[in-house]
């Protein structure tokens, strides 16, 4: 099956050119067109200012070339794949494809990105030769970070060719695809819309303030943060009108009509203009003051906007006690209050209407779990929902008027919809949570485990909350090496959570420090000191697998595997500064090291070179994705990027045992450091005494500057010169202690672990 190398978006409007981005990201040459070049320039240029970064790197844009309907539209046959995503009108697309028609190359695949317009009915009319290479290609919006890609072929596509863009979604654009019948919106958004309507009826009703519903909606019951109305701004409240109208115009029956009619509340925002996030108000509004930025939220009967309210629902504060999700819906669901009456009102209809489209909109349950989860950001899908509450439990309480036909053979068949959980889509994802389900833990506390996943490989995966590193994952971290060491040919750190690790136990360290318990804090040091070191010298090759938060002690842990394979979405970086503290496990000694490696022979000034770790660490920098953290110096050109998320740890197994095959000899302690001396030591405190003076840092932020330069520059010494990597690791610990004991920096501990912000005291 020939590769797609290259790409052409047509149509640079937000939605087009976003996808243009996100080809760009992995890597592939990119036309984006429209009416003309001015216009796809512009549409480039505003994609380029968006927030969230739809790019990972800056300079991934220099792929994407732009150009014309009027004059480039010849070029389309130099391309594998033409996506086409203008306006959502039948019969603007339907002209654009005959032309395309005439200009494709024999082999290239032509796709749709429209997210409701029949895939069949847009080619109505093309000859038979492009009809095989047709199909629908519907990305999720914002392409970057939203994994759902549904496939929508029609009875004429060529099986060949949906499979060629299923394997080149899943594995190039690391997208979760997921193959959809040719119905109105598809399945996630038929089922993800139909979810927000019944919430929107009880904000309608004054039944709930949307500060309840965005708290019930959000990580309670294993929803993104952003819950349902803050979700529906970032979207726009127009794109939401758009598909419901859509839905209205294509269904045929009455009560699916009925069930998808917008209330006047959202007609009425999008008639002011009020449309979201793009328009600087929707249900929100932000808004800027001489306090800084406050946030309003939209009072639906009088049409106006007023202070937020905590929401008040002792349901959900209890629930936080319950770790494990099914459970924790299944108790909200049932609960006798507001929480539960909202729940049986809006997920338990959501739940019902899933059961009864399946069979009409997805090729199996399993295909629709994976859409909401991938496409909504739900933890679990609908029919995990109806297993984990209980499908009699379900019916009983929603009181379903008829009883969906897939329920009534399900029921025939036993009383759940799956023996166990949802398994991946294919062989190779989420190689973790298959082993762990298999049981195949060789060893674990409350903070991590070591995992078999086959192969001679073992695997430490954390599991404390945000991953946190506290004693226990020190211990696991040790007791991997001594495992693998032993009884396999290589060690993989990483996990299949959100957060690789968001860093020290802070509350931890804090509580010690307010204790003056010093020597225990040392004791903490040394012994995640010891850990790293071991990791990097250890007889068996060490793969770190990051992805998402990899902070702090995360990412101290990523500096010193042999290799580091980290998702595409990871966010790395040293931030201890924040908190008033300097790396202390390695990582300012790790940063130095690759900074002096990099300065060319017979340099006489270090400074260059060693001031990119020093504001690495002194600004706390953090990458925007894992090619920046390339960029930054946080990964090396030798470590691997894996745009797929649920490939990751596949990923970095593979690269374990490329490296044991290749007869793998660990490496050797650096028998010396080069450091500045007391001349770069100055030269470093003068940088922070300027900025200090000049008001961009505060008191205590030259403080910790003036530790880090210390370390940096060798300690105390006369002159440049060379030390040991144990001399600086203990130059770290001595730092670290001693800002603990700062008064300011507890006050920045407290403050962080209280608001989760960061303070410039």
């Amino acid at each position: 099956m020939r590769r797609i190398h290259s790409v052409a978006v047509l149509g640079a409007g937000t939605m087009g050119a976003q996808i243009a981005a996100h080809l760009a990201n992995a890597g592939l040459r990119v036309l984006l067109l429209d009416l003309n070049e001015t216009i796809a320039a512009k549409g480039l240029r505003a994609v380029q200012e968006l927030k969230p970064d739809p790019f990972f790197t800056p300079n991934a844009s220099q792929l994407i070339s732009i150009g014309g309907f009027d004059a480039d539209l010849f070029s389309l046959s130099e391309f594998d794949w033409i996506i086409e995503a203008v306006v959502e009108r039948l019969d603007i697309k339907q002209e654009l494809i005959a032309r395309i028609e005439e200009v494709r190359a024999a082999s290239t695949i032509v796709s749709s990105n429209t997210s409701g317009i029949p895939i069949a009915d847009i080619a109505q009319g093309r000859g038979e030769a492009f009809q095989r290479h047709w199909l629908g290609t519907h990305f999720f919006n914002p392409p970057r970070y939203l994994q759902l890609l549904e496939i929508i072929p029609t009875p004429r596509t060529d099986p060949a060719v949906v499979e060629r863009i299923r394997q080149f979604g899943a594995q190039t654009l690391g997208k979760g695809v997921v193959i959809a019948k040719d119905t109105p919106n598809f399945i996630a958004n038929r089922i993800g819309i139909h979810g927000v309507m019944r919430v929107l009826q009880l904000l309608a009703d004054g039944s709930f303030t949307i500060e309840e519903v965005d708290a019930i909606t959000g990580p309670a019951i294993g929803r993104p943060k952003s819950a349902t109305f803050r979700t529906i701004d970032i979207a726009g409240i127009d794109v939401l009108a758009h598909v419901a109208r859509n839905l209205v115009d294509r269904l045929d029956s009455p009560d699916e009509r009925s069930a998808f009619t917008l209330p006047p509340l959202v007609d009425s925002l999008v008639e002011r203009g009020w449309t979201g996030e793009k328009a600087g108000q929707g249900f929100y509004k932000r808004t800027r003051g001489p306090e800084g930025s406050q946030i309003l939220t939209l009072n639906p009967k009088q049409m106006k906007y007023r202070e937020r309210e905590s929401p008040h629902l002792p349901a959900l504060d209890a629930a936080q006690a319950v770790n494990d999700l099914p459970n924790r819906l299944r108790t909200l669901f049932l609960g006798k209050d507001r929480v539960g009456t909202f729940l049986r009102a809006t997920l338990g209809q959501t739940l019902l209407y899933a059961a009864e489209v399946a069979p009409d909109i997805a090729n199996s349950i399993d295909d629709v779990d994976r859409a909401m989860r991938w496409g909504f950001g739900w933890e679990i899908g609908p029919f995990e929902i109806w297993d984990a509450i209980g499908v009699d439990t379900v019916l009983e309480t929603c009181a379903a008027p008829d009883t969906p036909p897939l329920i009534l053979q399900m029921k025939a068949r036993d009383r759940r919809f799956r023996d166990g959980s949802l398994l991946p889509a294919e062989p190779g994802l989420q190689i973790l949570t298959q082993a762990r389900t298999a049981g195949a833990i060789v060893r674990h506390n409350t903070g991590a485990s070591l995992v078999d996943i086959g192969d001679g490989v073992l695997a430490v995966e954390f599991h404390s909350k945000m991953n946190t590193i506290g004693g226990d994952t020190i211990e696991m971290l040790k007791a991997g090496v001594a495992e693998a060491e032993q009884h396999f040919e290589a060690l993989i750190v990483g996990n299949e959570a959100t957060a690789f690790s968001a860093g020290a136990n802070l509350m931890l360290v804090l509580l010690e420090a307010q204790e003056e318990n010093w020597e225990e804090i040392d004791f903490m040091v040394r012994s995640f000191q010891k850990a790293v070191i071991g990791l990097r010298y250890a007889s068996v090759p060490v793969i770190v697998a990051p992805g998402g938060l990899t902070l702090g002690g995360g990412c101290e842990i990523a500096l010193h595997g042999d290799r580091v394979q980290a998702a595409a979405e990871t966010y790395m970086g040293q931030v201890e500064v924040g908190v008033g503290l300097v790396p202390a496990g390695g990582g300012t000694k790790e940063l130095l090291a690759r900074c002096i490696t990099e300065q060319p022979a017979m340099i006489e000034d270090a400074l260059p070179f060693v001031k990119r770790a020093f504001e690495l660490i002194g600004f706390a920098k953090v990458s925007t994705s894992g090619r920046d953290a390339q960029r930054l110096g946080l990964l090396r050109d030798v470590d691997g990027i894996s745009i797929n998320r649920e490939r990751l740890l596949s990923d970095a197994k593979t690269i374990a045992l490329d490296l044991v095959r290749g007869n793998y000899q660990p490496p050797q302690a650096p028998a010396s450091i080069v450091v500045g001396g007391n001349d770069l030591r100055a030269a470093l405190e003068l940088g922070v005494h300027i900025a200090w003076r000049a008001g961009r840092i505060s008191d205590h932020d030259a403080v910790i500057g003036r530790k880090l330069a210390g370390i940096l520059s060798g300690g105390e010494l006369p002159h440049q010169t060379t030390v040991s990597e144990q001399h600086l690791l203990d130059l770290e610990r001595e730092a670290f202690l001693s800002l603990c004991g700062e008064p300011k920096t507890q006050e920045r501990m407290a403050y962080t672990l209280r608001t989760g912000k960061t303070l410039r005291n």
